[in-house]
């Protein structure tokens, strides 16, 4: 791989990127734009980062689309907040790791950031639509009911996550929609509720993936044990971006067995 600038260890990076203390080197100098584009072409301690998200984004922009059997839906505004949902997340994630080291220091970093979040908030949203719709499609008035009341309860979420100052923080903000959906998902399993049978373990994978990407990159793991040993490969970051891609993948075929389901629903009598 083509080398680039000398790298900077934590303590020599600007005070915005220094958020996790345990990665000790392979920071990118403050770079103008062509700079930060550059940085796709060398070894730095953000490289896994932006590839772990934009290879998967490739496959969620050009090829997931293709895999929804358009003609026979019969809800399609499901099926395009389900793209959405899926694609927010990994480009906000592209561009925040890509041009945090742009020039315009701090307030080009936290514009980046407020980015990120709102692609993780859209996933959050977005991607619960076509499961709530699902579960209560034949209770049409309680499925408007839960779709607004979710809707409201994201909402929140945003202006909690964008307002949080450290990811544990931004992580919390998260367990009521989880808590949400979990109540759907236990309705399912009970049996007093709707949906494709094969969507729902999808489903239960998504969010325990989710959960646990979250967990591990709140704590720091494994870097926290071997300070500099994980600065380019296999961080807690790194790990949660394969989580959650595989997080999202689950939802991805949930989403189609839920659209295929609904075509044909199978309610009582």
């Amino acid at each position: 791989m083509p080398s680039g600038p000398r790298l900077q260890d934590w303590a020599s990076s600007p005070a915005h990127l220094q958020f996790n203390r345990f990665v000790l080197g392979g920071y990118r100098p403050v770079t103008p734009l062509r700079g930060c584009v550059s940085s796709l072409f060398y070894l730095h301690n953000e490289l896994g980062n932006i590839y772990t998200h934009g290879i998967p984004l490739l496959y969620f922009l050009f090829l997931m689309p293709a895999e929804i059997q358009w003609s026979q839906l019969s809800v399609p505004w499901l099926a395009v907040s389900h793209c959405l949902a899926c694609v927010a997340p990994q480009l906000g994630s592209v561009l925040y790791h890509l041009f945090m080291s742009h020039e315009g220091g701090a307030p080009v970093y936290h514009t980046l950031l407020t980015i990120d979040m709102c692609g993780i908030c859209l996933l959050n949203t977005l991607g619960a639509l076509p499961i709530i719709y699902a579960t209560l499609l034949c209770r049409p008035a309680l499925r408007a009911l839960a779709l607004l009341s979710y809707a409201t309860l994201s909402l929140w979420v945003v202006r909690q996550a964008l307002a949080a100052v450290t990811t544990l923080g931004r992580l919390r903000c998260f367990l009521g929609p989880a808590c949400f959906r979990l109540v759907l998902l236990l309705l399912r399993w009970c049996g007093l509720a709707w949906g494709s049978p094969s969507a729902l373990p999808r489903y239960l994978a998504m969010d325990g993936l989710g959960a646990l990407g979250g967990l591990i990159n709140a704590g720091r793991i494994p870097e926290r044990w071997f300070p500099g040993a994980f600065d380019y490969c296999l961080n807690s970051h790194q790990i949660m971006h394969l989580l959650v891609v595989a997080s999202i993948y689950c939802l991805n075929r949930g989403v189609l067995d839920d659209l295929g389901w609904i075509s044909v629903p199978r309610c009582p009598s």
